[in-house]
Parts: structure tokens; sequence; C-alpha cells
């Protein structure tokens, strides 16, 4: 079995990771969790991947995309795998 696509990088209980979660079940999309460190100083596997230490951040190796905010997230994830969206 090969990993998913997508890995999401989150806190637990936390209501924009959780936001991001709603949206990737939505449209279907398989991911892996890695739930990081509550303490933001030591973020550190977040800031390796993508350059800050905020979550939620996802990196998506079909596309080469990494980032990070809920609301931007959401943004892309809809316009890149939202295929009703575009019919």
């Amino acid at each position: 079995m090969t990993d998913p696509q997508i890995t999401l990088y989150r806190l637990q209980a936390c209501p924009y990771c959780e936001r991001v979660v709603r949206t990737l079940d939505r449209l279907g999309i398989e991911y892996r969790s890695r739930y990081v460190e509550p303490m933001h100083s030591e973020r550190n596997v977040v800031k390796r991947v993508s350059g800050a230490r905020s979550v939620p951040a996802i990196v998506d190796r079909e596309t080469g995309v990494t980032m990070s905010e809920s609301a931007n997230i959401v943004e892309y994830l809809e316009g890149t795998y939202d295929v009703e969206a575009g019919a």
C-alpha cells in the first residue's frame, strides 16, 4: 500500500485543523495525519516542511504544494480536488 499523497500536520482538538479534516473527508481525499507538539516552539517538524511552525499545514506530494493556514488550505483543496465544483 502506498502512502497517501497528502500529509496533514495538525494538533489534537484544533478547530482550524478540524476544518481542513472536514474538507479532506468531504472531498474523499486520502491523507496521513501527523500530530505535532502542542508547544509552538517545539514544532520543528512542521518548520522543516513548511518554513513555519503554524498548523494546520499540508504537503501535497502530487502537486508539490506545501502550505499552512486553514482558509488557504481549504481553498486550495476545493480548487484542486473538488470535481463537482468544476462541472
